[in-house]
């Protein structure tokens, strides 16, 4: 399997949040994860940081966050150029997944944990 070096937006250190679970399976399956959150702290071996700093060679970032709270990070996510967007349940945007697709980022509607599981991802 690729290593698709994956931003999580939206990451918690709550157990129970997808976001979580998310970045647990990601580095379970091999691949390097970067993570941004409302609030600092650690998932496994992974730091979640508060700021937008430019990551390099971004394949993946899945969304955790809903339409209002991801406002503030369009222009960023289509910084990075990343090869997808996943929009996780919850998350889906319509204007922003139409700005990816004039970006040429493959937008996605799914769920990343199921994609992983299914060897979609």
């Amino acid at each position: 399997m690729k290593n698709k070096k994956t931003l999580v937006l939206g990451a918690s250190e709550n157990p129970t949040r997808y976001s979580n679970m998310a970045i647990k399976k990601l580095r379970e399956y091999g691949h390097d994860v970067v993570a941004i959150g409302r609030r600092t702290g650690k998932v496994l071996d992974v730091e979640i940081i508060k700021h937008t700093p430019y990551f390099s060679n971004i394949d993946t970032i899945t969304v955790y966050m809903n339409e209002r709270n991801q406002a503030e990070y369009e222009a960023y996510m289509l910084s990075l150029n990343p090869k997808r967007i996943i929009f996780n349940p919850g998350a889906e945007n319509e204007q922003f997944f139409e700005k990816t697709v004039i970006s040429a980022i493959q937008p996605i509607e799914a769920c990343t944990l199921v994609m992983l599981s299914t060897g979609q991802y």
